[in-house]
């Protein structure tokens, strides 16, 4: 297996540990984390800080695998595919066990989750009529401010709490803007490549 799949398969191999990490029942199992009182308003756990910087590397691994394949003169259809599964297995998860534990709202997961399964499944229909599309600079951005916002998340959107500004969950509204605006990006060309 060539070296930028194997990056992109350790960022699946880092979301599922992130996910056992978020889901793993530490109260029920008489673990306490430690938390650290940043004010008398944020406390933060250090359990979150830990994923923070398992998601940070998670996230690295996108630009290094692009990066070795464009150099290396090594990139191809699997490795196209299996960097798109990465990327959502580690967003798509994330988002999820963040609105089940309540730091965002249920509806960006939802959101989400419907334009990637419209997306595969247009990419799905036009590769069956032998055309192939790649991921749009539209969703290249919204994959890169997912990665940003959820990092900042998981960071407590530190130091911008101190001051009260919610930056990580305007840069997650704008991801998620960004994501359904490039969902209807694909769904045209659809469009297009039916009239052909």
């Amino acid at each position: 297996m060539k070296l930028p799949n194997r990056i992109s398969f350790s960022r699946i191999v880092i979301a599922l540990i992130i996910c056992i990490i978020l889901l793993f029942p530490f109260d029920s199992a008489g673990l306490t984390t430690l938390k650290i009182f940043v004010n008398e308003s944020i406390v933060v756990d250090i359990k979150y800080i830990i994923v923070g910087v398992l998601f940070v590397i998670a996230s690295l691994t996108d630009i290094f695998d692009g990066y070795i394949a464009r150099k290396r003169n090594c990139s191809s259809d699997f490795g196209k595919m299996i960097d798109a599964i990465a990327d959502k297995i580690l967003i798509d998860s994330v988002l999820i066990l963040l609105a089940t534990i309540g730091f965002i709202h249920p509806i960006i997961a939802v959101i989400v989750m419907i334009r990637d399964v419209a997306v595969d499944s247009i990419k799905r229909y036009i590769a069956s009529r032998g055309l192939v599309i790649g991921s749009s600079k539209l969703a290249r951005v919204k994959t890169i401010l997912f990665m940003v916002s959820i990092s900042m998340i998981l960071f407590y959107n530190l130091p911008f709490e101190l001051f009260n500004l919610k930056i990580a969950d305007i840069v997650l509204v704008i991801a998620t803007i960004i994501s359904v605006v490039s969902g209807f990006e694909y769904y045209s060309l659809l469009k297009k490549g039916l009239k052909n």
